[in-house]
């Protein structure tokens, strides 16, 4: 299976409209899609997006999903591994980078300041 995304040279994005609320998330956690789809119910598909957090916000539950995840901060602070409470965890300041095979429990997160992430989301072509 070949992964199918749109074929977009340099263009400015418009940084101001297009944020939508991801399931997962509250909605000051917000989610840009800039390319491709991931179908979760099929097993299939690629999407790249920004996520951003809004100063202060914070997941409670550890994450876990059966795709590819890679991440890397674009700006701002991430921490990682807080407790429900928004406490704890391990920070990280910009130009840090994940990648998550499928399974892997990760999270919670949480931003003092806010920040952009840079997440590529995929299925292993079968």
């Amino acid at each position: 299976m070949a992964v199918t995304k749109e074929h977009k040279e340099f263009h400015t994005l418009d940084m101001s409209e297009g944020w939508v609320q991801p399931p997962a998330y509250k909605e000051n956690v917000q989610e840009k899609i800039l390319s491709g789809s991931l179908d979760e119910v099929a097993k299939k598909g690629s999407r790249t997006r920004l996520l951003r957090f809004a100063p202060g916000e914070y997941t409670k539950k550890p994450f876990v999903h059966d795709y590819w995840e890679e991440v890397y901060l674009l700006s701002g602070d991430l921490t990682v591994g807080n407790d429900e409470n928004g406490n704890g965890g391990i920070p990280f300041l910009p130009n840090t980078y994940a990648c998550r095979p499928p399974g892997a429990v990760h999270g919670p997160f949480k931003s003092e300041g806010g920040c952009l992430l840079l997440e590529i989301h995929y299925y292993d072509p079968a």
